[in-house]
């Protein structure tokens, strides 16, 4: 990673298509932590490890991890990666998230399967409306 590397907000906005808003909010979550420069601190400076803290939030987030969950991701991304309880704290997290979206997969298909027998009645509906090609009459 290049150090001495700053991007302002409007940088990283631009590069990640977010807007300035999004970026505070990351940073009052703890996920960024910029320097301050100027009048009254205003002005935030990121580094090369901000814009990398940025880029696996919205990994995470696009991944569907929480915010916390991708905290807990870049705090272990920060942590030496070649420790045994870390990596067991890495699969743990991963593998919670897998069942959850195994579960939430579980629950579309099912939504899915309803619909499609919503869809199948309505059309076994319409077609006994509608003997040899004749439309049924529509009401208003």
């Amino acid at each position: 990673m290049a150090t001495g590397i700053t991007y302002t907000i409007s940088d990283l906005a631009r590069e990640f298509d977010l807007t300035t808003r999004a970026i505070r909010f990351y940073e009052d979550m703890g996920l960024l932590n910029p320097s301050r420069e100027g009048a009254g601190q205003r002005i935030r400076i990121y580094s090369a490890r901000d814009r990398i803290h940025l880029k696996l939030t919205l990994r995470a987030k696009r991944l569907g991890f929480s915010l916390a969950e991708a905290k807990e991701i870049i705090d272990l991304y920060e942590s030496p990666r070649d420790t045994a309880p870390q990596l067991r704290k890495y699969l743990q997290t991963l593998a919670h998230h897998r069942r959850q979206l195994e579960i939430q997969l579980g629950e579309l298909q099912a939504n899915l399967d309803e619909v499609k027998a919503h869809e199948d009645e309505a059309r076994q509906l319409l077609e006994r409306m509608e003997p040899q090609g004749v439309p049924a009459r529509e009401t208003d």
